[in-house]
């Protein structure tokens, strides 16, 4: 079995510490680069069906906005009932599934699961969405200061901005001269999203050629697109055209929207040639079960060869987080 010893990535000062699973290792290895940190709160988890999006008959500004979720299924993904429950459940599937998450959110909970993974498993990140989330003197210090090694989840969709508004474009400039990855949401927010809880998010501002200026000012920058730029496929083709530094992540949409759509739009990317640059993420929230919901999309996708796989579940993050592949266990 190959020994978990040491990640290295070309970042300055970044050195992270592997150590082997405890376990003997059964799984191939998984990297799910998208894993939100949240307090759960059972006055808003429900259970959820998964490619619930596909129905969306609409509703009526003088009615009830639609739900965000649909847990009218035979077996719909149940949320964790505590803080504990949920890193109990996270941590597990780190381990029976061999995976390592680029993860953000809630600073305490994100702190409390890197403790308790075993040591490298969980990278952190930290994301800045409008100027008031904080200076970026103290951005470049959450940077700097060992724990945060990713940039990441930038949404200024939800803000009604576009990734290339120049408020924004001081944080990049640090995430550039430090050579963080950067991963900014570009897409849907779901059904309904501007009716439900984000009145300022705005469709338009998911294009991902807003990012064509961003990255002409920032040359040097790596990027992944997340959830994929769904569902602008032909703009989201024509920039990783243009632009080899960019990936994307497949999150969020590929448990949400109609299991024909999620393949459809996979499959046309990897025809398109970009099968070395997509890569697998769950938007993790709530769901213990969503981790291995989400993998079965890609293990199940008979338009994907075995290497194609293993590419987008695996590879393809490794080689974005300039990783060598050999580090991680594998099943002997």
């Amino acid at each position: 079995m190959k020994k978990l010893l040491l990640l290295l990535f070309v970042i300055p000062g970044l050195v992270l510490q592997l150590s082997a699973q405890e376990k003997k290792v059964t799984h191939l290895p998984v990297f799910d680069i998208h894993v939100h940190t949240m307090k759960m709160n059972p006055a808003w988890s429900s259970p959820m069906c998964p490619w619930f999006l596909s129905n969306m008959p609409g509703g009526d500004p003088n009615e009830a906005p639609p739900s965000f979720v649909n847990p009218d299924c035979v077996d719909p993904l149940m949320p964790a009932g505590s803080d504990e429950e949920m890193q109990e459940e996270v941590i597990r599937r780190i381990r029976d599934f061999n995976m390592t998450m680029v993860a953000f959110g809630d600073a305490e909970v994100l702190r409390s699961w890197v403790k308790a993974a075993p040591p490298g498993r969980i990278i952190p990140g930290i994301g800045v969405s409008n100027a008031t989330t904080m200076t970026v003197e103290a951005f470049r210090d959450s940077l700097t200061n060992g724990f945060y090694k990713v940039m990441a989840e930038v949404a200024p969709q939800y803000q009604g901005m576009s990734p290339s508004d120049p408020s924004l474009d001081p944080y990049f400039a640090v995430a550039e001269e430090l050579n963080v990855p950067v991963g900014i949401h570009m897409g849907t927010g779901g059904n309904g999203m501007a009716n439900i809880s984000q009145p300022n998010f705005r469709a338009s501002m998911g294009n991902p050629l807003l990012l064509e200026d961003l990255l002409a000012r920032h040359p040097k920058m790596k990027i992944w697109v997340m959830h994929a730029g769904y569902p602008m496929l032909e703009e989201m083709i024509a920039l990783m055209g243009g632009n080899a530094y960019v990936y994307l992540d497949i999150s969020g949409f590929i448990w949400s929207y109609p299991l024909d759509e999620i393949h459809y739009y996979i499959k046309r990317l990897v025809q398109a040639g970009f099968g070395k640059r997509i890569m697998y993420g769950t938007d993790f929230m709530m769901w213990p079960r969503l981790f291995e919901t989400s993998m079965g999309v890609i293990e199940h996708a008979q338009y994907l060869s075995e290497e194609q796989k293993r590419d987008i579940l695996f590879y393809n993050a490794v080689r974005f987080f300039r990783m060598d592949p050999d580090q991680f266990d594998w099943p002997e």
